[in-house]
């Protein structure tokens, strides 16, 4: 072990009081938190009798963009047990809702040497997947000790993430080094990689592009959509983060559409009570979708407090905003609004999916509003111009197709890897 790294973990062994009440501090809204604490340093009580592919998808977002390439593995190496660790609860419960008993599930340790250590002899991967920026030094040098092939696939690190890393220095770059292969998902993504000292870099796009719309979601929320009422336009602010819900509540107030409905769905479970009681605030008349009611004709926003819906409120909706992007958070996922056929709506946050945005206004499948006045504005032209609504769906639609493949070009490049134990 270098000095580098030596430092490296003697910072984190010197943070762990800090860990154990970040633990206890997240359990407070979510006391999922609590549970499984022993796989968060190395201590696993399930085990595998075939031999392991290990993805580790961090939450919720990675967990849904790695679910074609999980189904891609299952299908072309049926004999392998894929393994999926995460950092959240909500991650974890996506991925029972998504993969459910086909997979493994645990939480990835702590990257303490003894941790990853433990995790690495137990379950003993043949290949390891790292999802988007997931660079773990001791970690990485663990798997590199142990001769587990370990792969960063849909690569991704915008320029803000880049100069957080560079200040890592010889540290990251040694870690990168030892990546038997990087997937990025931007040629801008490569670049930035290289720079931070990776190798052999291929670009295959992203892996987002390739999930499809289920079926099931869509039948759903076309159902929803009768239960509102087929007269009413429907306005869905999708993802949205800390602070985006007050500017989207003054911008619904601004917007003159008659009957209008308002879908709000919070990026985290944690905060629906929060965002609840912001509408009480507010005197918005709202219902919340766990309540599993139908939708009064007075109601003014219904709050999307649901687990795993958001392909069924992108059905529901006749424009879509996507959370994250109107205040400085990197923006969320708009791709999937794109794939379900939806005019988008985005802030001018979105450094998280900043070629897929770019490349989303360039064809005609989102706008970009600057704060929630133009949001209001924009919102409310589309709402009342079903045609228009319909041409930007279907530049939406077609954008995400034009995108697609990602899934194929990354399991190309790890055919090599894994091919010795297809017996």
């Amino acid at each position: 072990m270098n000095w580098r790294r030596r430092l490296y973990t003697a910072i984190l062994y010197l943070l762990s009081p800090y860990v154990i009440f970040h633990l206890l501090w997240r359990a407070r809204r979510q006391p999922e938190y609590l549970r499984h604490w022993g796989e968060r340093f190395g201590r696993y009580a399930t085990r595998s009798r075939r031999p392991v592919i290990w993805l580790h998808s961090v939450s919720v977002g990675e967990t849904r963009a790695a679910a074609p390439l999980i189904k891609a593995l299952q299908a072309s190496y049926p004999e392998h047990q894929i393994l999926l660790t995460h950092m959240t609860p909500t991650g974890r419960e996506t991925s029972q809702q998504l993969f459910g008993d086909s997979v493994l599930r645990c939480y990835l340790p702590y990257d303490y040497p003894f941790a990853v250590r433990r995790f690495l002899a137990h379950f003993r991967p043949q290949l390891g997947l790292l999802l988007e920026t997931e660079i773990w030094p001791n970690l990485v040098e663990a798997c590199h000790d142990a001769k587990v092939p370990l792969c960063l696939v849909n690569a991704r690190l915008s320029q803000k993430s880049l100069r957080r890393y560079a200040r890592l220095g010889k540290l990251i770059e040694t870690s990168l080094r030892q990546f038997s292969r990087v997937a990025a998902q931007t040629g801008e993504d490569a670049q930035r990689l290289a720079m931070l000292g990776a190798q052999g870099i291929a670009v295959t796009g992203n892996l987002k592009f390739d999930i499809a719309p289920p079926q099931s979601a869509l039948a759903l929320g076309r159902a929803l959509r009768q239960g509102f009422g087929p007269e009413r336009r429907v306005f869905l602010a999708a993802s949205t983060r800390d602070g985006e819900e007050e500017r989207i509540l003054d911008a619904l107030q601004n917007m003159a559409v008659p009957g209008l409905l308002a879908i709000i769905v919070p990026r985290h479970p944690q905060r629906f009570d929060a965002v609840a009681q912001l509408l009480a605030r507010r005197g918005v008349r709202y219902q919340r979708r766990s309540a599993q009611q139908l939708i009064d004709a007075e109601t003014q926003v219904l709050l999307g407090d649901s687990m795993g819906e958001m392909f069924t409120y992108y059905a529901a909706c006749d424009v879509a905003f996507i959370g994250g992007s109107l205040l400085p958070f990197g923006g969320q996922n708009l791709i999937e609004a794109c794939s379900v056929g939806k005019p988008v709506l985005l802030g001018l946050h979105t450094f998280n999916f900043a070629d897929a945005a770019e490349h989303a206004v360039e064809a005609g499948a989102a706008l970009r509003v600057a704060d929630e006045f133009e949001l209001a504005r924009e919102a409310q032209k589309l709402l009342l111009d079903p045609a228009l609504c319909q041409r930007m769906g279907e530049a939406g639609l077609a954008f995400s197709r034009q995108h697609q493949g990602a899934t194929g070009r990354v399991m190309a490049l790890l055919q090599d890897r894994l091919s010795p134990y297809n017996t």
